[in-house]
């Protein structure tokens, strides 16, 4: 496979995997909010649309930025674009 296809094939993954992410993110952030009068049930002592507003959206903020983190390295490790180690 030549290195132009291999570069192509990479920057594809990582636009996908950007891609589903910035849903995720959009997902939590808009649509989330904007159903918050009818996700009214409680969750963990407090309403679920109160919970997640203060709470649940910064935990997968979180989880946002950790799953990219691992999943670009190991990207980056498949295709050999890694950063060397010291």
């Amino acid at each position: 496979m030549s290195d132009h296809a291999r570069h192509q094939r990479y920057w594809r993954k990582t636009l996908r995997l950007t891609a589903a992410l910035l849903l995720v993110w959009f997902v939590v952030s808009f649509v989330v909010s904007y159903f918050a009068r009818e996700l009214d049930f409680d969750f963990l002592g407090w309403p679920f649309s109160f919970w997640m507003a203060a709470q649940g959206s910064l935990l997968v903020y979180g989880l946002i930025i950790a799953y990219y983190a691992w999943a670009m390295n190991r990207l980056d490790r498949e295709h050999g674009v890694q950063e060397p180690t010291e």
